[in-house]
């Protein structure tokens, strides 16, 4: 079975905390991990929380890490929700790019008569208390700061036994929590959902959008209708709404229609797809904002490996090795 892991943003996160605490995360954690590495295994995840709290010796770490947070620990996921509008759009994106931070049990996103819940199973195994506490905190304290303000969950369900203290559980989350449930859950009100995300910033996935769509207009020369088309994929992608239905509608068009339109083209809607990955690859590839974990969720790519796949077909190159060979072209250009 493979073994499941965390974003290393988080360990980032575990290591500032160190230094809050006035210690050296060398010394507490040992060996840091390597700097080229999306994901660190569960294991070791594990191992460094549990080193950490048996230096404490107090109830909540998780809790304490957690107020450290930022969008950047949550990697694709937080430059996400940084475009989204309100708390309940960024809620949904959660349940697409969750594998890119946390690849062990799936998150579901659901609504529920007064709001909406978020649950993770046990199905991929139970990583403890300390993960589980650390990863529910972080995406609660994530969504306040998004929203600017404090404001409590009405309810937190964890799998692992009830601890010795509660008290820190209740002060952080605000509402109930329960221990020994069947599943990790939060269930958030639904005035929460509507509020507004006070750092909302549409520029940031605009601008990533505007360097692929540089990268489109250079490497490419199509016929202005194939390069709308196009254009019009890139958002599209993101959502994860890769289907001709969903680019039929955005042009307001019937899918006959835009199918016969294509074939006049001499294309498919699945080339066009295809070339209009290709080209946000070379894109996010091309700089350093995005590592390849990311860049495959954000292409619509379930897993890094079939991503990898498609990039080596279209290139010849793996990923990782295409952005280096072309950050060495860069250089010797400059």
């Amino acid at each position: 079975m493979v073994e499941t892991r965390v974003a290393s943003s988080y360990v980032q996160l575990l290591q500032a905390y160190l230094v809050d605490q006035g210690l050296d995360p060398c010394q507490v954690l040992g060996q840091a991990p390597d700097p080229d590495a999306h994901f660190v295994p569960m294991s070791v995840w594990q191992r460094w929380l549990a080193r950490v709290d048996a230096l404490e010796q107090r109830p909540g770490l998780g809790l304490r890490i957690a107020e450290g947070i930022g969008p950047h620990h949550f990697g694709v996921v937080g430059h996400v929700a940084l475009a989204c509008a309100t708390l309940s759009e960024a809620l949904q994106r959660l349940e697409r790019f969750h594998a890119s931070v946390y690849d062990a049990n799936p998150a579901e996103v659901r609504p529920s008569p007064d709001g909406v819940i978020v649950e993770w199973g046990v199905a991929r195994g139970r990583p403890g208390a300390l993960v589980d506490e650390t990863a529910i905190a972080s995406l609660v304290q994530l969504a306040r700061n998004l929203t600017g303000r404090y404001w409590p969950v009405r309810e937190v369900c964890f799998v692992n036994p009830e601890p010795t203290q509660i008290q820190p559980y209740l002060d952080f989350f605000g509402g109930v929590v329960r221990f020994d449930a069947a599943a990790t859950r939060i269930v958030l009100d639904a005035a929460v959902l509507s509020l507004p995300l006070r750092q909302a910033d549409p520029a940031l996935l605009a601008a990533l959008d505007q360097e692929a769509e540089a990268l489109l207009a250079e490497v490419s020369r199509v016929p202005a209708v194939v390069d709308a088309w196009r254009r019009t994929l890139v958002p599209l992608i993101r959502e994860g709404r890769t289907t001709l239905a969903a680019l039929a509608e955005a042009h307001h068009t019937s899918v006959r229609s835009l199918q016969r339109r294509l074939a006049e083209q001499g294309t498919s809607f699945q080339q066009l797809l295809d070339d209009t990955r290709r080209h946000l690859a070379e894109a996010h590839l091309t700089h350093d904002r995005l590592d390849v974990a990311e860049i495959a969720l954000l292409l619509g790519y379930s897993e890094q490996s079939a991503f990898t796949r498609a990039f080596r077909h279209w290139t010849g190159l793996p990923p990782v090795q295409w952005r280096r060979q072309r950050q060495r072209q860069l250089k010797l250009s400059n």
